[in-house]
């Protein structure tokens, strides 16, 4: 192995030992000092781990840190990222701060040895590759700086740097993987400045909030946790849910730049379709465009004025588009990192944008609150099993298990649920009979049928396959009247589908004349 060094004037950094950063902000210097105590007094494999919010200038604080570590223990320093974009972005912070180092990639094949301390950046898997090929010599390494720390991809290449201290940065110190928690590989937990404290202090704009209530009865999650991209694409691919995204737009967005962030291609490029024919400028990007396209399409956002872009899976980390105006989240997401990382894409400050707009279309605020909103980080990095599984019960609690077949034979309704337990207990509350619940449901049935269908035997077909729906809102209603018998339950559940047919019969045939809400039993 060769030392982990640079021989040419280009990578030799030059630095000052002054401690202080005019060009810091207070918070952000109050928090490099308060690292730099910690490593000072602490032993020479510690791992720190260190939050801030999006917007709160993260890479600024740790390329600080970079800098300030060389110049006062003239070791070598390792920046690990998980994106390329983000290796740019660090080196080019870095560079801006005097601090000149190398990004190692696919095309470094060799480090010649030097004398001077130097800084390196680089992606996981690419650094892993050049430690196993003999290229890089991790024990010439003083201190490990990990972008993103509640990714995983990190921990395993920890055991190869034995000479170092390691500090985490991360918005939202809650790792991404439950069987991982930041705790076995983090002593310590440093909080920066809030959320709300940034948005006071004048550096973040400040939020404006609305939310539309989804039925998510249809989304299912997958192996990770977070909802499956299947079951995304067809709710949010319905016609209902993108006449509704429109609206939402046009009501709280029209003429404004505007980033829209979906969980499936499909959905994404059907937004952008919806969008362009109601003669709007739109344009989409997901990780298959190419690195051409992707910076043109940026540039295009950049430059226009009332530009929207629809996009999945690459706006999250390593983009800064300050002039953007509202967020909409056009998603339910189970990640908290996630959702602070979206929202983080529209809070950047400008001298003309003191506040932007969030767009909820996936009841997000409800699972985790308003982006703003304070949180004890200390004791979710302490305690993350327990705060896991209070998401846990928050996203199971909103679904009973409609399924993405029931969901997809009706696009063009948004609600397909009815609470009867709440619905029995207001009728109850207001003096009503319990029996007008089951009329209200039967009502709400009726209408899911005719708004999908064009005939009277389409909409019989449909309320055949509410069946087991039908079944379960009869238990739920059996729950709410007590000890019932299952004769009684039987009758119910036959006399609710003859009253369904009925209506939808008697309905569509004079649709002409009678509009579905003007229905009553």
């Amino acid at each position: 192995m060769t030392d982990m060094l640079m021989n040419d004037d280009q990578n030799t950094v030059e630095v000052n030992s002054n401690n202080k950063a005019a060009d810091l902000y207070p918070y952000q210097q109050r928090d490099l000092d308060k690292l730099f105590d910690r490593i000072q007094h602490r032993d020479k494999q510690a791992c720190l781990l260190y939050q801030l919010p999006t917007g709160g200038g993260k890479t600024r604080v740790f390329a600080e840190i970079a800098k300030r570590f060389i110049a006062d223990y003239q070791q070598n320093v390792v920046v690990l990222t998980h994106r390329i974009e983000l290796c740019n972005q660090t080196s080019n912070v870095l560079k801006k701060l005097g601090v000149n180092n190398k990004t190692i990639n696919s095309t470094v094949k060799r480090l010649p040895k030097v004398t001077a301390a130097t800084c390196y950046v680089a992606m996981v898997e690419t650094l892993r590759n050049r430690i196993k090929d003999g290229i890089v010599n991790p024990a010439t390494v003083g201190l490990v700086i990990i972008d993103e720390a509640h990714h995983n991809s990190f921990q395993k290449l920890l055991g190869k740097f034995t000479n170092a201290m390691v500090i985490g940065v991360t918005a939202t110190p809650f790792s991404s993987n439950a069987d991982m928690p930041m705790y076995k590989t983090y002593q310590e937990l440093i909080v920066g400045e809030t959320i709300n404290d940034l948005i006071s202090g004048g550096f973040l704009a400040k939020p404006s909030n609305w939310r539309y209530d989804v039925e998510l009865n249809s989304l299912a999650t997958g192996i990770n946790g977070d909802f499956t991209i299947s079951t995304s694409d067809a709710l949010y691919s319905s016609p209902a849910m993108l006449e509704l995204l429109l609206h939402a737009y046009e009501s709280h967005s029209k003429n404004k730049k505007t980033l829209i962030f979906n969980n499936g291609i499909f959905t994404s490029r059907n937004v952008c379709k919806y969008f362009e024919d109601a003669g709007y400028a739109i344009k989409h990007l997901d990780n298959h465009t190419s690195s051409t396209e992707r910076a043109e399409i940026l540039q295009w956002f950049k430059k226009t004025k009332n530009a929207i872009l629809t996009s999945v899976s690459i706006l999250t980390t390593g983009f800064d588009e300050p002039t953007v105006q509202t967020v909409i989240l056009n998603r339910a997401t189970t990640s908290i990192t996630l959702y602070h990382q979206m929202i983080g894409r529209g809070a950047r400050r400008l001298p003309n944008k003191k506040t932007f707009s969030i767009i909820d279309m996936g009841n997000n605020t409800d699972r985790f609150g308003e982006w703003q909103a304070p949180l004890d980080w200390q004791l979710i990095f302490e305690r993350p099993e327990a705060f896991a599984e209070s998401l846990h019960t928050q996203t199971a609690g909103e679904a009973h298990g409609i399924s993405p077949d029931l969901r997809a034979k009706f696009p063009n309704t948004l609600q397909l649920s009815f609470d009867i337990q709440q619905a029995y207990q207001q009728a109850i509350d207001e003096n009503q009979k319990g029996s007008t619940v089951i009329r209200e449901s039967v009502r709400q049935h009726a209408i899911m049928c005719m708004e999908n269908s064009n005939s009277v035997s389409e909409a019989l077909a449909l309320t055949d396959d509410l069946e087991k729906e039908i079944d379960w809102r009869i238990k739920q209603y059996a729950k709410c009247l007590g000890k019932v018998t299952k004769n009684y339950t039987d009758w119910l559940k036959q006399d609710y589908k003859n009253k369904l047919k009925t209506m939808v019969t008697k309905v569509m045939q004079k649709r002409n004349t009678v509009e579905p809400t003007a229905l009553s039993a």
